[in-house]
């Protein structure tokens, strides 16, 4: 299912940070980055083709440097 956000991710908030993650070797292998975070946020996404606007809480790793990567709609509200 493709979808893209339609506003900024509010509440953000760090679930998990360094060896919490268990993808963190892939994470290094493939994005390169020293310092990963696992982050949860709220945000509005649009399902594609011109579907529906709706709010999901949203989980992503992010890493300085590297930036947001990886984002998927953990559920929808």
């Amino acid at each position: 299912m493709s979808w893209e956000l339609a506003g900024p991710i509010t509440g953000e908030e760090t679930i998990a940070t360094g060896n919490g993650i268990r993808e963190l070797k892939r994470l290094r292998d493939r994005y390169g980055g020293k310092t990963w975070r696992k982050r949860k946020g709220v945000a509005r996404v649009r399902f594609l083709p011109s579907g529906p606007v709706l709010e999901a809480e949203i989980h992503w790793y992010e890493a300085h440097g590297v930036g947001r990567v990886e984002l998927k709609i953990k559920t929808l509200l």
